[in-house]
């Protein structure tokens, strides 16, 4: 350091790093908001501090189903294995207070004639195997039941009983787990992005909504909700604000039929809490707008619902969806790879409320994206008709290329003849 100080000036040393620090500008990205419903669907919250767990075990069938693949796995084969062991233990016993352990009853004389409660049962080993066997009702014939104790048929009943609650419970959980209706709402598929367009003089807030099966969603609905963080005057906070819009749909029952891709629209009136939103104060919002999508499982008539969200960063203003819908040979096709496209169209650059207070707005919007159409119309043209002027000068530059030029022959008298080949 001390030479580096006497070969270079402090002060040049400070004044590098300075200029070093105003090249590289320092960038702080705004810390985006937790979202309250993620993009597919689930919901972004977590549960802590419960001190009633108790109430999870009275509701033990919701519980077992609500629980992952593997744990549901490993709590029913816990379950098989504790109640094979605890009536291996039950049997054993039998089989030791009657005696049948005793290595003098193996051979017995021929004067005594032995019957014990369970043949074949000399050991836990037996016992276990035994266990197995009542319960899976698999028997192969070597150790059987006799009618020698009555506590071994009480046994042999309980067991049985035991058994069968567990098989169904089992059978009822999985199928359960396999027939959720959260599997069927893979399958229903929101635009990644919203946008916010003119439609019938009024800006709506509009998405798409497709189903990819070809079973369909009987009685299905959609609802919109906004939710944002919000204070009352009394000053309390409401940090999950929850606010109901209404959804355009001409269908009184608010059903539709979703038998292809649909977009679905909001009309920012003022009845919506998008009403005083511009385009300048949307990036600033901290709002979150989700969307509900249920109806009835055709195949299963189970009822199934379909989340997702949009935030100010997915909201596009002045955008508006492409069709996908075609018919092509007598047959309506669904291109699904456009599915969220977008292009641009003329749309206000003002709230709701402000286009309402000045309709001129929305007319002058209009006529400028009707000039520019125009203009781009006109452009178009004109480059159409330089490119074949060009073409048609380049064939006749070729053509001229071509020609052979006149060649003139003198003969010995001196006249001149011409001819061309």
């Amino acid at each position: 350091m001390l030479a580096r100080k006497s070969i270079i000036p402090e002060e040049y040393v400070l004044a590098r790093i300075a200029a070093e620090n105003l090249r590289k500008p320092r960038i702080r990205d705004r810390p985006r908001k937790a979202r309250f419903i993620a993009k597919n669907g689930a919901c972004n919250l977590a549960h802590k501090n419960i001190r009633e767990q108790g109430r999870f075990l009275q509701d033990i069938f919701t519980t077992l189903v609500d629980l992952k693949w593997r744990h549901t796995l490993v709590i029913f084969t816990m379950s098989f294995l504790c109640s094979w062991l605890l009536f291996a233990m039950m049997w054993w016993l039998v089989a030791f207070a009657h005696g049948d352990m005793d290595p003098s009853t193996e051979n017995p004389s021929n004067s005594t004639k032995w019957t014990p409660c369970v043949t074949c049962v000399r050991s836990f080993t037996s016992a276990f195997l035994f266990s197995i066997e009542v319960q899976v009702t698999i028997g192969f014939g070597g150790r059987m039941m006799t009618e020698e104790c009555p506590l071994a048929i009480t046994v042999l009943i309980l067991q049985n009983i035991v058994g069968l609650i567990i098989n169904a419970v089992m059978l009822g959980c999985i199928f359960m787990k396999t027939a959720q209706a959260h599997r069927r709402a893979e399958t229903l598929i929101f635009s990644r992005q919203a946008v916010i367009a003119v439609r019938n003089g009024k800006l709506c807030f509009m998405f798409r909504v497709g189903d990819l099966r070809k079973s369909m969603i009987i009685s299905a609905s959609v609802r919109i909700q906004v939710v944002r963080k919000t204070t009352t005057p009394e000053g309390e906070v409401i940090p999950i604000h929850q606010v109901d819009i209404p959804v355009d749909n001409p269908i009184e029952s608010n059903n539709i039929f979703l038998v292809a891709p649909l977009i679905i629209c909001h009309v920012i009136d003022k009845r919506s809490p998008l009403y005083d939103i511009s385009p300048s104060d949307l990036a600033l919002q901290d709002l979150e707008l989700i969307v509900i999508l249920e109806g009835v499982v055709e195949t299963t008539g189970i009822t199934t619902q379909a989340r997702t969200s949009y935030v100010a960063e997915e909201i596009l203003w002045g955008h508006r969806f492409v069709p996908i819908v075609t018919e092509e040979e007598g047959v309506y096709a669904v291109d699904y790879s456009k599915f969220g496209n977008t292009v641009k169209v003329a749309a206000p650059r003002c709230s709701a409320r402000e286009l309402d207070e000045k309709p001129s707005i929305l007319i002058q919007t209009l006529q400028k994206s009707e000039l520019s159409h125009q203009n781009s119309l006109r452009k178009r043209n004109s480059m159409r008709r330089n490119n074949s002027i060009r073409r048609s000068n380049s064939m006749r530059r070729t053509n001229s290329s071509l020609i052979v030029p006149k060649v003139q022959f003198i003969t010995p008298e001196g006249s001149q003849s011409a001819s061309e080949t």
